[in-house]
């Protein structure tokens, strides 16, 4: 390039924009021209520098082998540091294409220096420039550091400061921080570079980690999410929490990092118990409410019945242990109620359970609850019956079906009024008032081995007997005016009171469902009746059997107690067969025999029957 061209060129370089051209022309002088290939060496790495370069023409790279720290263009400068000291060069520098540049010798530049007042003053001015430039990039540097300490702070202080639990680890599970959360959940101050899966359950330690494998084979993903299962976590103290969490990622190519928020859901899951508690306790309220406003209760003139009113009476207002006796379909559920409705305890719930309608691997849960993972199927913890009905009272109808290896438990709820639920190690303590109901004579169930003898003289602390309705003598009658009232307005019919035929037929019926077989053929009768009137022949069994009875007895068979069992027991199998042994529903066996579906499988128990293969 001519020489005027050349001062003309190095007039606009940064590095010489100071110095006149009359200096230039010296430097120019004295420097030389050099052309290099694509792809040549002009400066290597860790050789001793002696000269600076202007680019002339063309494109060079900066680089440390395969790493390119940067690229210069026509008019850039290198070299520079080449003219004040002979130390070996840091990187190298190769032409990306064909380059031309002017070749600037630090001897030649620093006898200019020397020798030519213009170029120094030039230089120095640039120089100066340049200082000046760094003192405002090093001012804003300092702004900029103090602004992202200020914000480092602020995180810090959100991160410290946190409720949740707040934990980041790498991507070899190593923690890398914790805040002071972290470390009271985590029950440790110390667990930097601790693996953060050791203080997990093994279900939620492989749920974080199937997250993690997920986001590391994915890498183009990132994770934000709410982790689905609750997190159990486990202490250093082995102090057991759960909580609920997210994950999410952060870090570059090179390094990744997760961060873990844990929030202690204990709190909320007890609350959530408790209204599911509080919920359980209402259903069984509305429950009762709804029986107790059926429209009859406990009708009694005969003196039996009278009896049992005034012994009622005289239990009520105690905690004591009451034992009613009495053959199915008598009312003993009902006898319960009356007596919990005139106790201490007629604002808290009455709870009932039939024990022979629950089968046996189900009614120790039923009763006392069970913790999450007890058995097969215990997805939650339960709160059992004796829970729901704490302060108030429990009654457990037909106590004669509970299997013998849970009655000692029963025992123990009778005489220290705690129990231990299925699968906890936790002493529950209850204040229950239990009355109980059987058809049997529990006595003589334990001389034959099938009820323990001391649970027997626990629970027949007051004992009841509730008479049979064949032996209620005009109560019959009365009861069954009261149904008919009740259900005429039920099924929206008018049906008249009923006649004397009418009662003499009921009268001579034996009943052997008692009360709750007399509701059901009133039910039926109002449902098949014609002119508001009903016919009781139509819906009374075996009406010649009884009839007469009184008229005739040398042609009627007197049958022994276990005669009429094996009779019952012959006409339930008849009953189950023709309906292929279905229980419940409609055209099943209990409809079929008119009995309650509970009834029929505690006799179908009791009888020892069982479904053919």
């Amino acid at each position: 390039m001519p020489e005027l061209n050349l001062v003309n060129f190095l007039s606009k370089v940064s590095f010489f924009s100071e110095v006149s051209k009359k200096s230039l022309k010296n430097l120019v002088a004295n420097s030389t021209e050099e052309s290099f290939r694509k792809n040549e060496i002009i400066i290597a790495k860790e050789t001793i520098g002696d000269a600076m370069y202007v680019i002339i023409n063309g494109t060079v790279k900066v680089h440390d082998n395969d790493h390119q720290y940067d690229t210069l263009l026509q008019g850039e400068c290198f070299g520079e540091y080449a003219l004040i000291d002979n130390k070996k060069r840091s990187a190298s520098v190769t032409t990306i294409e064909r380059t031309k540049v002017l070749k600037i010798e630090r001897i030649d530049f620093l006898n200019l220096m020397t020798e030519d007042g213009g170029f120094a003053q030039g230089i120095l001015a640039v120089m100066i420039k340049r200082h000046r430039e760094l003192d405002a990039i090093q001012e804003r540097l300092a702004r900029s550091k103090l602004e992202l300490e200020l914000e480092s702070s602020r995180t810090t202080g959100l991160v410290q400061g946190a409720m949740d639990a707040i934990i980041m680890f790498d991507s070899n599970f190593r923690i890398v921080l914790t805040n002071p959360s972290a470390n009271k959940l985590l029950e440790n101050d110390d667990t930097l570079q601790r693996n953060v899966l050791y203080f997990f359950d093994e279900d939620s330690a492989e749920v974080i980690e199937s997250l993690i494998d997920e986001a590391q084979h994915n890498k183009a993903k990132t994770i934000n999410n709410y982790i689905p299962n609750i997190v159990k976590v486990i202490g250093s103290n082995e102090t057991e929490t759960l909580n609920e969490g997210t994950i999410s990622k952060f870090g570059n190519e090179t390094e990744t990092f997760y961060t873990l928020i844990l929030r202690n859901i204990e709190e909320r899951l007890d609350a959530e118990n408790q209204i599911n508690f509080l919920t359980n306790q209402t259903e069984y309220l509305n429950k009762e409410i709804k029986e107790l406003t059926s429209g009859y209760g406990i009708i009694a003139e005969d003196v039996k019945m009278q009896n049992v009113l005034s012994l009622i009476k005289h239990v009520a207002p105690t905690d004591a242990t009451v034992l009613i006796n009495g053959e199915t379909g008598t009312g003993k559920e009902l006898v319960s109620r009356a007596i919990h409705e005139a106790s201490n305890r007629n604002d808290k719930p009455l709870i009932r359970i039939n024990c022979g309608a629950i089968p046996a691997n189900l009614i120790e849960s039923e009763l006392f609850g069970h913790k999450k993972g007890a058995f097969t199927g215990a997805t939650a913890d339960r709160k059992g019956r004796f829970l729901l009905a704490d302060q108030g009272t429990i009654f457990l109808d037909e106590i004669g079906e509970m299997p013998i290896d849970l009655q000692p438990k029963l025992l123990r709820v009778i005489q220290e009024g705690e129990f231990d639920p299925v699968g906890s190690s936790e002493t529950v303590k209850v204040n229950v008032r239990i009355i109980a109901a059987t058809h049997r004579d529990l006595l003589q169930h334990a001389n034959d081995g099938k009820f323990r003898e001391d649970l027997y003289y626990r629970l027949n602390v007051f004992p009841i007997e509730v008479p049979a309705l064949r032996d209620r003598g005009n109560d019959i009658s009365l009861i069954a005016n009261e149904m008919i009232r009740h259900f005429s307005k039920k099924l929206n019919k008018n049906i008249v009171d009923l006649t004397e035929a009418d009662k003499s037929l009921l009268m001579s019926y034996q009943w052997p469902g008692n009360v709750r077989e007399l509701q059901n053929l009133i039910e039926r009768a109002i449902i098949i009746s014609k002119d508001d009137r009903i016919n009781i022949k139509e819906v009374i069994p075996n009406e010649m059997s009884f009839s007469n009875a009184q008229q005739d007895p040398i042609r009627e068979k007197i049958y022994t107690s276990k005669e009429l069992s094996n009779l019952e027991k012959e006409n339930i199998l008849k009953a189950l067969k023709q309906t292929r042994w279905k229980i419940s529903g409609t055209h099943g066996a209990a409809e079929l025999l008119q009995l309650p579906a509970t009834t029929l499988a505690s006799k179908i128990k009791a009888f020892g029957l069982e479904r053919p293969i």
